[in-house]
């Protein structure tokens, strides 16, 4: 095949799987961020150097491509190593053996795990359990091999926000009583809640079925699945559990999974194409739980030195750590321990940086005090300083009922603390802390960790 037959294949600018062929022959598979840009790649410069002999004798024989197109990178990523499971093409072999490769199990236990191990621990399955499981020898379910240890673990990430799951917890009684406390997976809605008793079996294994489903690149089917069980809660008015489905099924249909391809660099070698960012806000609809931005702040000093601050970023479904901001504290009050007024200055250089975005939400870490000073700072600010746009709106069954154009003022939310600096309650709008429980948690802990981390730079500095 030469680039010249390209011409004849339309190859659209989105996400997929591609395969070559020799005739009735599948000779490989490949995914890609942009199929056109991927197969393309293949007829640019020396493919000898870029691929490997192996792969440019594949082309020399190849005379059809055929792809699959995929509504999201992640699904690319699961359907090419479900597909090579299945066929075992010629030149997908491997030049590693697996035991250098990972995958992802699923336990065969009453509440299954999903763990991703390396090959060397899956081959010590056949002499004892790798130390990853924490049990003895288990029934699983394997899927891989995944080259990169990143792109599986990103991918993941992203699975687990729509489909929480059990991994390294110890295991409990997990049928009698006393249950365990929380997990801080629990809390930040990772965890479904297994050990404390919050979700029944029958429930838990709806999740892994799913799970499943999506690791043999059978998602359309896990969307079918859903729709059809959430008309089932809609016809009984059980409108809170029919939500929360109807939910899952937007986060499937607008996964954000630009961290898979930047921060992972999971497709070795392809440039990004069109896919800046795989989840648009569907027109019409109200700004959901994926699609808001939450910025959450904290304080760290010792005794009052070196007082810092920090600006933690929840949005897109996740944590976004490019977007995260420190600060080193230079009011009046920096030297005297005052979190109230520090939170006050943090606020206010915040808010001088339009650029940085507008919040939907901003979380605060401390009490009552701390949630009227970030009202305070703003209801300071002119209503030009804040986007025209919906409203944050918690989650109901309908979408596309019409919101009128207002500014976009942030609502405010305080995480208060035990004695331990422990989450022990959100005070606030409980219609907003309940749709965005679990984000509000994990930003607040991601803003804490950034400030402490930053502060005991400063502290060495001084040393």
């Amino acid at each position: 095949m030469i680039s010249q037959d390209l011409k004849k294949f339309k190859l659209p600018d989105i996400p997929g799987v591609y395969k070559f062929y020799q005739g009735q022959k599948l000779l490989y598979i490949g995914k890609a961020t942009s199929l056109k840009d991927r197969v393309r790649s293949y007829f640019a410069g020396d493919l000898g150097e870029t691929r490997g002999p192996k792969i440019e004798q594949m082309l020399k024989i190849a005379n059809e491509v055929e792809w699959q197109e995929t509504d999201s990178v992640l699904e690319a990523l699961l359907l090419e190593s479900s597909l090579i499971k299945k066929y075992q093409p010629r030149y997908n072999s491997r030049e590693k053996d697996d035991k250098s490769y990972w995958y992802v199990v699923i336990t065969k236990e009453d509440y299954p795990r999903v763990l991703p191990i390396r090959g060397r621990e899956l081959h010590n399955l056949g002499i004892k359990s790798p130390k990853t499981l924490n049990c003895a020898r288990l029934d699983i379910a394997q899927y891989g091999p995944f080259p990169y240890a990143s792109e599986i673990k990103e991918a993941l990430k992203i699975i687990r926000r729509i489909f929480p799951y059990r991994d390294k917890c110890k295991p409990c009684n997990l049928h009698l009583p006393p249950l365990c406390k929380a997990c801080f997976n629990r809390q930040i809605g990772l965890c479904p809640g297994v050990c404390t008793g919050e979700i029944s079996k029958r429930d838990y294994l709806k999740n892994i079925r799913n799970i499943k489903l999506l690791f043999s690149g059978k998602k359309k089917q896990v969307v079918a699945n859903l729709e059809k069980e959430m008309k089932t809660f809609a016809k009984k008015q059980e409108f809170e559990k029919a939500s929360k489905i109807r939910d899952q099924i937007f986060a499937l249909n607008h996964i954000r999974d630009v961290a898979l391809l930047k921060n992972n660099n999971a497709f070795r070698g392809e440039t990004s194409g069109s896919l800046e960012d795989s989840h648009p806000k569907a027109k019409g609809s109200p700004r959901g739980a994926i699609s808001i931005r939450i910025e959450a702040y904290d304080i760290a000093h010792l005794s009052g030195k070196k007082t810092v601050g920090a600006m933690a970023v929840w949005q897109g479904g996740e944590i976004d750590r490019g977007e995260g901001r420190k600060f080193e504290l230079k009011g009046e009050y920096s030297q005297r321990a005052n979190d109230p007024a520090n939170l006050r200055e943090i606020l206010e250089r915040r808010f001088h940086h339009p650029e940085w975005g507008q919040p939907d939400l901003i979380v605060v870490d401390g009490n009552q005090v701390q949630v009227n000073v970030a009202e305070g700072v703003i209801g300071g600010l002119s209503s030009s300083e804040f986007e025209v746009s919906p409203p944050i709106t918690t989650r109901g069954l309908s979408f596309g009922q019409p919101l009128k154009e207002s500014p976009r003022v942030p609502t405010v939310v305080g995480v208060v603390k035990d004695a331990n600096h422990k989450a022990s309650k959100i005070i606030g709008d409980s219609k907003i802390i309940h749709d965005y429980h679990s984000a509000i948690i994990e930003v607040n802990a991601e803003a804490h960790r950034l400030a402490i981390s930053y502060h005991r730079k400063k502290m060495r500095q001084i040393i």
